[in-house]
């Protein structure tokens, strides 16, 4: 059943309350939580209004006396507008806030480029200390929620807007652990969020029919990086692909990128948003379908490069398939 990563992130958020005194839940008037949803959460929710570099401090100031601050707001903002709150009062001090970021990537394709986050993953994972993750499905949402309660220092989590599928067979999730979705030898794709993950999972179902098969990476966590198993899945690949919704710099691809070329160089196509601004107006399928974050560019660029490689001889995965 499709449900929203951010409404799974409230439910979750809320049913923790009464059972963990020291949780808060502060809000930058998003609209998430309804009159409802904060009178049921009590003395635990402030509603702080659209000021999110004061959000970052009040909740930096209530984890340093001892509280678990969760704080929601729009990850365009959270990563702009209130970064260096997030970077010398969060991160610096190593404080437990866990940053609620909603409308990530493209979920707020209808506003245009100001609410937009297309560049949070690359500026959230190099703070140091900041652990960072993206939920594929509203199941995996609810268990970083749960986990994320005794986690150490800062957190920052991508959330959706709308609803999106749950993803099929996948193992329980963990912070720090990649999920394997799918094995293979020939290729590997690797995907973080819902439209990403799913991508690739459809993309190695059509490779299959053709041939070729792929090993399915959901690297939900970006920081810290499960580098063991990016490393065991590349070893006998001749081809690592990484989609993302986010611009094609500093995230998913970036943390991939880095990661083979110092320990297993491995071939990698970076799939993700042009480098650019946003210039078409439309809600995030449309943005997804327009900017080719897809199954079908994943199967083209996978073909693409093992046809290349074959013909110049570097690969003989025809004949190994044939």
């Amino acid at each position: 059943m499709s449900r929203a990563t951010r409404e799974a992130y409230r439910d979750s958020v809320l049913a923790l309350l009464g059972r963990h005194p020291e949780l808060m839940c502060l809000d930058s008037d998003t609209g998430l939580f309804s009159a409802d949803h904060a009178a049921a959460a009590g003395d635990q929710y402030l509603n702080l209004g659209i000021a999110e570099q004061n959000l970052m401090g009040v909740a930096a100031g209530m984890a340093a006396c001892g509280r678990v601050p969760f704080v929601n707001t729009m990850a365009a903002f959270a990563a702009s507008r209130a970064l260096e709150a997030i970077k010398i009062d969060i991160a610096y001090n190593r404080l437990p806030v866990r940053i609620m970021a909603t409308h990530g990537g493209l979920a707020a394709g209808h506003l245009g480029p100001t609410h937009q986050a297309l560049e949070d993953l690359a500026v959230m994972r190099v703070l140091p200390g900041m652990t960072v993750v993206v939920p594929a499905d509203a199941a995996a949402t609810e268990a970083f929620v749960e986990q994320s309660v005794t986690l150490p220092g800062p957190l920052y989590v991508r959330l959706g807007r709308k609803p999106t599928p749950p993803i099929p067979a996948a193992p329980p999730p963990v912070i720090g652990k990649a999920q394997t979705l799918r094995t293979g030898g020939d290729v590997v794709l690797v995907g973080c969020g819902p439209y990403p993950v799913l991508a690739c999972v459809a993309a190695a179902e059509t490779l299959a029919e053709q041939g070729i098969e792929a090993t399915v990476l959901n690297m939900h966590t970006l920081r810290p990086f499960d580098t063991e198993t990016l490393i065991a899945a590349a070893r006998p690949a001749t081809l690592v692909v990484t989609l993302e919704e986010h611009w094609r710099a500093g995230g998913l691809g970036g943390a991939v990128a880095e990661t083979l070329a110092e320990a297993q160089p491995t071939r990698v196509l970076r799939l993700g948003v042009p480098d650019k601004f946003v210039d078409e107006v439309g809600n995030q399928e449309h943005l997804v379908a327009h900017y080719d974050l897809t199954a079908e560019r994943v199967v083209r660029a996978v073909r693409t490069a093992l046809d290349t490689a074959a013909r110049s001889g570097k690969t003989d995965w025809k004949e190994h398939h044939s």
